[in-house]
């Protein structure tokens, strides 16, 4: 199959632009990626875009057509819609359309808002990702959904508060320096077990914000990328995709995510790669526990082991697994349906050497993104390497 290069990147500031709409968000990261690859509009054979609660928080559907004519591009656009996970989703099937040769240059990304409606409204658009009738109905909101899998965890597997709260200090210390993070400062270990109780055993400063802001690249084919000399130092040579249970309910259990086990075991097939062959990753933490669940899911770590990575420094990013260099969704910040694709933007920029971060890594070759939605019941996982 035809190789997938990133030509280009960008993304707007991470954080609160109660006054900017959806379209221009993404217009700001799209044209970036366009700008940074040097693509002329009329080269781009689709755009893929990744939208979660588009109809609640700006009674907009429809957003394919939208975002395109926003980036002056008249090619076939579709929207993604798959929870947090919806941009992962849509890298995804770009990555598949070069691959088969559908197109030569896609531009995918995502974009949303969500700052402007408050917090509780906030939370109940999130919480429809869960199942209604089994347990929206219930009261169930995606903080409680992630404390009943952290007790799981602990109660399984062993592990403490303190753990997690080492998770958090590691990805604000990555941040700080990250230009489009939304918290460019540090916490604490007490910080984090001070904060107040969201859902027990998760406090505040465990759970990623709110956020508004947008994400993009430029897909292109390896022989797009020879024949306009477009230099494209990143390739992505794996995709996976898979799917859970939508209810925790229906679980065998809820201390290990199945469905990143089974879209890594693809993107690494896909690949050629080994979980041992990984250099660099950035992964799906809404939440603190959520980075532990997918580092073992991803075959980094043993069951039960990742619980003590942070704690023990092996994956700060002077560690031996640096993980979530950009500061993740704890501290980059979480638009929902941009951070699947946004990961698949800091991943890049590490492996290419204009993060703020690449020095720290200067010596990665491969690197892994993983984006989650809902419990992680849609999941996807991307292999990036350095092209030779």
């Amino acid at each position: 199959m035809p190789s997938v290069r990133v030509a280009g990147v960008g993304l707007t500031p991470f954080g609160e632009h109660p006054d900017r709409t959806t379209r221009d968000l993404f217009a700001e990261a799209g044209i970036e990626a366009m700008s940074d690859a040097e693509v002329r509009a009329d080269a781009v054979d689709a755009v893929y875009f990744g939208n979660f609660v588009g109809e609640l928080a700006d009674g907009q559907g429809h957003h394919g057509p939208l975002v395109a004519e926003s980036l002056g591009v008249s090619a076939p656009a579709t929207r993604f819609e798959s929870a947090c996970a919806s941009s992962g989703v849509a890298v995804r099937h770009a990555v598949r359309a070069v691959e088969c040769g559908d197109a030569d240059v896609v531009v995918v990304g995502g974009a949303e808002r969500m700052t402007h409606v408050g917090t509780d409204e906030a939370t109940a658009m999130l919480a429809t990702a869960a199942d209604a009738i089994h347990e929206v109905s219930a009261g169930v909101t995606f903080p409680g959904a992630y404390a009943l899998m952290a007790d799981a965890y602990f109660e399984t597997y062993g592990g403490s508060r303190r753990d997690l709260a080492h998770v958090a200090v590691k990805n604000h210390g990555h941040a700080l320096e990250n230009e489009y993070a939304q918290f460019q400062f540090e916490v604490s270990v007490d910080d984090v077990l001070e904060a107040p109780t969201v859902a027990s055993p998760l406090g505040l400063l465990d759970a990623c914000p709110v956020t508004d802001g947008a994400s993009a690249l430029v897909l292109v084919s390896d022989e797009y990328a020879r024949d306009a000399d477009v230099e494209a130092a990143v390739e992505v040579t794996g995709s996976g995709q898979a799917s859970d249970t939508l209810a925790l309910q229906d679980r065998e259990t809820l201390s290990r995510t199945p469905a990143t086990e089974r879209a890594a075991a693809e993107a690494y097939r896909d690949a050629g790669i080994e979980a041992a062959d990984i250099d660099l990753v950035e992964v799906h933490d809404c939440f603190t526990c959520a980075e532990v669940f997918a580092l073992e899911a991803l075959g980094l770590y043993d069951p039960g082991e990742a619980i003590t990575a942070a704690r023990e420094g092996e994956t700060w990013r002077d560690g031996q697994l640096p993980v979530n260099c950009s500061g993740g969704l704890k501290a980059k910040g979480h638009p929902v349906g941009a951070t699947g694709a946004s990961q698949v933007v800091e991943m890049t920029r590490l492996l290419r050497g204009d993060h703020p971060n690449s020095d720290y890594v200067s010596e990665a070759s491969t690197g892994v993104t993983h984006s989650a939605g809902g419990t992680v019941a849609s999941t996807t996982v991307h292999v990036l390497e350095v092209a030779r």
